[in-house]
């Protein structure tokens, strides 16, 4: 049997906490050896908030009565030996519900009452206002109270249909997605809009997020979740039953809610649940499994993906092989073959891409860190080649020599005004960079969005007024683009110039690609276009409904923007500190060619000792050049190789 997704997910905590202490340990070995400038130090903080607090989010959607909760239960809580999500006939999970670990929180479920949609905030607003939800304590160690607390996800409530409607469940042009009405003329409608569990599991403490969604009625009326959790969620998995196949309803929620016309779907796994279903006793196993192959194969077809993608299982089965630790269940179930694609398949790209961001992170930590070694070797070497040409020289040339370093520091100096001058306009354009990007400039797109929004009845130019959103939102990134690679070449030439002038190895840092904001704006407003159709005219014409999904879209679009202004921030702060380190350590190599003189003139074997002094200096910079290298290897290790054995070092250096 192949590495379950939790085994999978341990290692994957498990070098991430190495990680995150090694980083640590890098940045005080560097401290130490007066390695640690401003850019290093920033550096050295994002890669190990990066892998510290490096969520993955698994997403499970389906339509109501799946086995969705069931499929949680047996993946991630068998441990508990029984259900902890509620998993009963018919509907369960009523509202989303997001389980995870913030170890600031003690062990709870908030539940965010169904009644703020009619309040214009987004989730996220919601979420910096704990008052606002019902607050449940839950005992980790008492499975029975666990359970019976989560029991109310799926509690409901009954209101009128004008009540129903104002609150997203009632839709008079797609009377089929409706829910039932009773004798007295109710419907059933989700008491809460949104769950929050956290509870210190093992995976949860390592950072995995497991987000469950109700059916397609819930998923269209929350935009939050479809225009920021659902897209941002690393791994999706839909479940369909094996028994009825794609409904007309699990086939909108994939169109809809998560593929579009250019998505990747390589991160999409669609389960086929209830295989138990299709076990009978009067078939022989070969036919079960000849009528499950034909499930999987149609299921592709009208999903478009590769069939290696659909993964039939029985959750029950699955569970209770688990919990009863039946083996020969358990594999009839298929769950284990489902963790393994999650494990190998989903953990493996997340794991790959943070690799990939850490090793970039690391080598230029490594190239920045070498330019000040080797800034300092150079030193090392002329002032030997200066001391060597005093050799058997009198007082007079030794003093015309002091005489020669006090006027170079002069003049250096008087060199700084022009560097000044060059980061006044740095400056001035990181201004543009920032006004840009900005929370003004989105907060008056947005503003203006809203304005095409208020309009009354339909909103037929809605589409137009997005699309012309998106591309202010595309041309301002431009522009920053525009901008960067202006600084850029300001940078190269006077770097160009500081470096002929005064025999600097100055590097202008490359700028920062816009290109992966391009696309996440792309993803953005491609989630949105589901909302802007014909079929969405009439829930659009609910004036807080337009208003929840611009503030959705708003703090999804705060994030990029924020994510890119740090990103330019920690460029200008690469270049400006590549330069202080460089100016600092020649002004400290002139105060130590003048002491070295001072030191010549007072005794007869000063110029000997002075040599060996700088001997020694260069042999220790090569030690320390050879550690750098050494530490910053370990941090580059694959993921995949790094389990519980870490070479020591750092602690010792």
């Amino acid at each position: 049997m192949g590495t379950s997704f939790n085994e999978q997910f341990d290692h994957h905590g498990t070098w991430r906490r190495e990680f995150a202490l090694r980083l640590k340990l890098l940045g005080e070995w560097m401290k130490d050896h007066e390695l640690l400038d401003a850019a290093v130090e920033e550096r050295l903080r994002r890669l190990e908030v990066q892998v510290r607090a490096d969520k993955v989010m698994v997403a499970f959607v389906a339509e109501f009565s799946r086995g969705k909760s069931e499929l949680i239960n047996a993946i991630f809580f068998a441990g508990y030996g029984r259900r902890i999500m509620p998993a009963s006939a018919g509907r369960t999970t009523m509202c989303p519900t997001e389980m995870g670990f913030d170890a600031d929180v003690p062990p709870c479920l908030r539940l965010l009452p169904i009644e703020t949609r009619l309040q214009p905030q987004a989730l996220m607003e919601w979420r910096m206002v704990p008052e606002k939800w019902t607050r449940i304590d839950l005992d980790v160690n008492d499975p029975k109270q666990l359970s019976a607390a989560l029991e109310k996800v799926a509690e409901t409530r009954r209101v009128t249909q004008d009540e129903a409607r104002a609150l997203g469940f009632w839709q008079n042009e797609a009377p089929e997605h409706n829910p039932m009405v009773d004798a007295q003329g109710l419907v059933e409608v989700p008491k809460w809009r949104h769950a929050l569990i956290n509870i210190a599991h093992p995976l949860l403490k390592q950072g995995l997020v497991i987000l469950d969604t109700p059916g397609l009625n819930a998923i269209g009326a929350e935009p939050e979740l479809t225009v920021s959790l659902i897209p941002q969620a690393h791994a999706i998995v839909f479940v369909l039953g094996a028994d009825t196949g794609v409904t007309k309803s699990d086939l909108a929620i994939w169109r809809e809610h998560l593929v579009s016309d250019s998505q990747d779907t390589s991160t999409r796994v669609v389960v086929l649940n209830k295989i138990d279903t299709l076990w009978d006793a009067l078939s022989s196993a070969a036919q079960v499994q000849t009528q499950i192959e034909r499930q999987r194969a149609s299921t592709a077809e009208i999903l478009g993906i590769p069939k290696q993608q659909v993964i039939p299982v029985s959750a029950q089965k699955g569970l209770v092989g688990k919990v009863t630790e039946d083996p020969a269940l358990l594999e009839q179930s298929c769950l284990p073959a489902l963790e393994e694609a999650l494990g190998h398949d989903i953990m493996g790209q997340r794991q790959k891409m943070l690799g990939a961001a850490v090793a970039g992170g690391i080598t230029d930590l490594r190239a920045e860190t070498g330019r000040v070694i080797n800034i300092r070797r150079r030193d090392l070497a002329e002032q030997m080649m200066e001391l060597k040409g005093l050799k058997g020289k009198n007082s007079s040339v030794i003093k015309n020599m002091r005489s020669r370093i006090s006027q170079e520091q002069a003049e250096f100096d008087l060199g700084g005004a022009k560097i000044h001058a060059v980061r006044s306009v740095h400056l001035k354009l990181l201004r543009d960079v920032f006004r840009l990007l900005g929370p003004s400039t989105l907060k008056k797109e947005m503003a203006q969005l809203m304005a095409a929004l208020d309009q009354k009845g339909l909103k037929l130019g809605v589409k137009k007024a997005y699309g012309e959103t998106f591309d202010r939102l595309r041309e301002n990134l431009r522009r920053v683009q525009s901008i960067s690679g202006e600084i850029q070449s300001m940078l190269a030439a006077t770097f160009r110039q500081l470096n002929a002038e005064h025999g600097f190895s100055l590097q202008a840092p490359t700028e920062p690609p816009m290109d992966r904001y391009f696309r996440d704006l792309d993803l953005v407003e491609r989630s949105h276009l589901q909302y802007l159709g014909i079929g969405n005219a009439f829930r659009l014409a609910q004036p807080e409904f337009a208003d929840r999904l611009v503030r959705a879209l708003s703090n999804r679009l705060r994030v990029i923007h924020e994510t890119a202004l740090a990103d330019v921030e920690l460029w200008s702060k690469s270049a400006a500190a590549q330069l202080d380190a460089q100016l600092r350590e020649r002004r400290r190599n002139f105060v130590r060619r003048l002491e070295a003189i001072d030191r010549i003139q007072q005794a007869a074997g000063g110029l000997d000792d002075r040599m060996n002094e700088i001997a020694a200096s260069d042999a220790a910079l090569n030690q320390l050049d050879a550690k750098l290298s050494e530490l910053t290897a370990y941090l580059m290790t694959p993921v995949a190789t790094v389990r519980s054995e870490v070479p020591l070092g750092v602690e010792h250096v």
